[in-house]
């Protein structure tokens, strides 16, 4: 779809949109997992490349809130431990995104969610109290988090898996997130205005009309955080991100 064409969108479109935004503000209030979705539909509505510059605001729009509503509970070891790895995987993607073959890509990432999924589930199940600090779990799981928050804006599924892995408590969980995404949307920035030219004042004007909708999200996701407990929290991450993956295959 080109730029032109999102100067008037059809009413399904800002609808999809709509939708997309609503789940993205809802996301960053916490409802960790939902990103899968909120990417899907904005692509639907304004096409793949160029949704990936158009979203880019209204995230930061949402880390701001994020941060500040949970900046108490953020635990900055594990965003240290994490962000070298993720900003390197941006990197990667700046570089590899235009010519990187979409469907391999797609099937590789969904693989890898799977397994590690599969062995966080196993990890729960044994009941270890053992958290893993080598390098080579963060690492590769940081790059592939980079990489693929880079390409399309879906690190959701490795950040969760990371985190789920530390142990982290619901609102340590959250507030470590949103300093992460916070954190490196800012880094990602320049790259969608300058290199890969993604976002223009046309995308921002689209950006300002769909401001309600996170604002929504944010507003009904802080409330539906504080009624989910410690354990059903957990699941639900699980739940939402193996989903997220069964709909990211589809696409």
């Amino acid at each position: 779809m080109t730029l032109s064409t999102t100067l008037e969108p059809s009413l399904m479109a800002w609808g999809l949109a709509f939708t997309a935004t609503f789940l993205m503000g809802t996301s960053k209030a916490g409802l960790k997992g939902l990103a899968t979705f909120n990417v899907t539909l904005l692509a639907l509505a304004f096409g793949a490349r160029q949704s990936t510059g158009l979203i880019m605001p209204l995230l930061i729009v949402g880390d701001i809130f994020a941060v500040i509503y949970y900046n108490r509970h953020a635990q900055w070891k594990y965003i240290l431990r994490f962000l070298p790895w993720m900003l390197g995987g941006i990197l990667i993607g700046v570089v590899t995104g235009k010519d990187l073959p979409e469907e391999e890509f797609k099937l590789g990432m969904v693989a890898v969610i799977f397994i590690s999924l599969g062995l966080l589930i196993w990890w729960d199940k044994r009941k270890s109290s053992h958290i893993p600090t080598h390098w080579l779990f963060a690492g590769p799981i940081g790059i592939m988090a980079g990489i693929c928050t880079m390409i399309g804006n879906l690190a959701g599924a490795f950040t969760n898996i990371f985190f789920l892995a530390m142990r982290l408590p619901k609102n340590e969980f959250v507030g470590t997130a949103a300093w992460l995404f916070f954190i490196t949307n800012l880094f990602k920035l320049p790259f969608h205005i300058f290199v890969w030219k993604t976002i223009t004042w046309e995308t921002l004007l689209i950006d300002v009309k769909l401001l309600p909708a996170i604002a929504l999200g944010l507003v009904c996701g802080v409330a539906i955080v504080k009624m989910i407990n410690e354990k059903n929290y957990k699941r639900f991450i699980l739940v939402v991100t193996a989903f997220g993956a069964i709909v990211m295959l589809f696409r």
